[in-house]
């Protein structure tokens, strides 16, 4: 499966955000979209002194924002999008709810990863069960009453060894319950909009496919 690989510093520089991609580096100086939160390139400074956009490109900024915070590719980020359009409700709540409740994006929330690309890693290395089964799958969503844990071999690793100690009394999002001593999550109930912790604009998600 195809995976970016470049520098994803300059995915925050070009959306002119932080996407908290690279875990705790992303609260130091060293950050790069401290020293320069412009975009990449050669006329990227240039880029915050341009006319207003047009709504084209914001609503495909926004489309682009909430891809690269999830680490989602298009066609599978346009199968979402479809499959929110079928489900009732509405249709850019409900993408936001199932991008929420991939299982990366869950094992981040509850703090087993330091970050979301970190946590589809740990996912793809099969670190991870959901019910006590395996899942390998970082596209995999969780429902309520899932049971997240990490794998009894995976507990002597260097990540998995003193990260109870970390996470004991840390605060996970209100949808999900954690068990720090045993590294066990569990889904409580499904995400809703609040939960989001990332500015994401889904009404302009929808104009941008509905164009």
């Amino acid at each position: 499966m195809a995976r970016y690989s470049d520098s994803v510093c300059k995915l925050c520089r070009r959306e002119g955000d932080k996407l908290f991609l690279k875990g705790e580096r992303c609260f130091s100086p060293k950050c790069a979209f401290e020293r320069r939160s412009y975009p990449g390139g050669q006329h990227g400074k240039q880029a915050q002194f341009r006319r207003k956009e047009s709504d084209f490109a914001l609503q495909l900024r926004a489309k682009q924002k909430a891809r690269r915070v999830y680490g989602v590719f298009e066609r599978q980020f346009r199968r979402y999008f479809d499959r929110a359009q079928r489900q009732t409700g509405l249709t850019g709540l409900n993408l936001l709810i199932m991008l929420e409740s991939r299982l990366d994006n869950v094992v981040y929330r509850l703090g087993l990863a330091d970050s979301r690309p970190q946590a589809r890693q740990l996912v793809q290395h099969g670190h991870f069960q959901v019910n006590g089964s395996k899942v390998n799958l970082p596209s995999f969503l969780v429902k309520a009453g899932n049971v997240i844990s990490v794998r009894e071999s995976s507990r002597r690793g260097l990540h998995f060894k003193d990260l109870s100690q970390q996470l004991d009394g840390a605060r996970v999002p209100a949808w999900l319950s954690l068990d720090a001593t045993n590294l066990v999550g569990t889904v409580v109930s499904a995400p809703s909009r609040d939960h989001v912790d990332v500015t994401l604009s889904e009404q302009l998600i929808v104009e941008f496919y509905s164009r």
